[in-house]
């Protein structure tokens, strides 16, 4: 649908507001003040009586911390967020803007990540002890950092509804998560298969959710989403692999990229940050993807706002 259709359409549509808020009312708008003008509708629309806005958050590794980069140009533009579901890192980034952390705070984790001592679980010194006494690694300081952020808090009492994906390692289905304590949940989706113990929890043996679930488009329709805008931290580095975790890291996230075609495709519109550089386990470089895909996600923002505004349009023919 061209620009001109969308101007036709949304001046007949909302005639009477857009001319409230023109000087003169004999004159026509131009095509940027219609735009604005509807925009400014839409921003002040319960979500009942728009799309409901979901972000999918896919995983990657230190990759996926450019979803950080994509909320802070969201935030700052006023595009509605009504829903959140996050893989791996995207669980990461999503519960914690969805339990009331601010853009900077996120920006925060990223710059301070040494003193996180996250890197430390990925150390040669483990690597020995998962390859020599065959003994799955205890990720202590990313657990201690998940349990610290969100203590006891459970999914009803966040912010913004909130899902994330982990998979039971014994039976291979995918565990979706909603409710109930948030910190077993991202502890879960992002928990490495085949290099960190799995967690037990209920009965089960949760591992990473990329392997299932890379981008969790599903979830969100499921808690209502009517429109869904996805941030893909793009899989396979340009380089290769050196060493055991970073070829298993590599491949689930090839795999679950692979596998998220069917979720690319049922998503409404899709941001690609230029990080396919950065190695999974680069977490030095979390600051440099979030920045990266802040560009992105600038030079994108126009058409994101006109096709949420098109498909409200379709929607809602009689106006919003």
């Amino acid at each position: 649908m061209n620009k001109i259709l969308v101007f036709i359409i949304s001046f007949s549509a909302f005639q009477p507001f857009l001319f409230s808020q023109v000087p003169d009312a004999g004159s026509v708008p131009d095509e940027e003040a219609v735009k604005d003008c509807f925009w400014s509708k839409v921003l002040n629309t319960p979500k009942e009586k728009r799309l409901s806005v979901g972000l999918a958050l896919s995983g990657g590794g230190a990759k996926g911390f450019a979803h950080v980069g994509v909320i802070d140009v969201l935030s700052d533009s006023g595009f509605p967020i009504d829903y959140i579901s996050g893989t791996s890192m995207g669980s990461v980034v999503g519960g914690l803007y969805a339990a009331g952390y601010g853009v900077d705070k996120l920006w925060g984790f990223g710059r301070n990540i040494e003193k996180l001592k996250i890197s430390r679980d990925f150390s040669k010194i483990n690597v020995i002890s998962l390859v020599i006494r065959e003994k799955l690694i205890d990720p202590i300081n990313i657990r201690k950092f998940i349990d610290e952020s969100f203590g006891d808090k459970n999914f009803e009492e966040l912010k913004i509804p909130f899902s994330c994906a982990a998979m039971d390692i014994k039976t291979g289905e995918k565990i979706v998560f909603s409710r109930g304590p948030v910190s077993i949940a991202i502890k879960a989706s992002v928990n490495l298969p085949g290099i960190f113990k799995p967690i037990e929890y209920k009965h089960r043996y949760l591992v990473d959710g990329g392997v299932v679930d890379f981008l969790p488009v599903d979830s969100l329709k499921e808690m209502g989403a009517g429109w869904v805008l996805a941030s893909v931290a793009e899989s396979a580095s340009r380089d290769m692999p050196d060493n055991i975790l970073t070829t298993l890291m590599q491949v689930i996230d090839i795999r679950g990229g692979l596998l998220a075609q069917k979720s690319k495709d049922e998503s409404d519109f899709i941001i690609y940050p230029e990080v396919s550089d950065i190695k999974v386990m680069e977490f030095d470089k979390c600051v440099y993807a979030g920045e990266e895909a802040m560009k992105e996600t600038y030079g994108k923002m126009g058409a994101i706002k006109e096709k949420y505004m098109i498909d409200n349009l379709r929607s809602f023919p009689e106006g919003i």
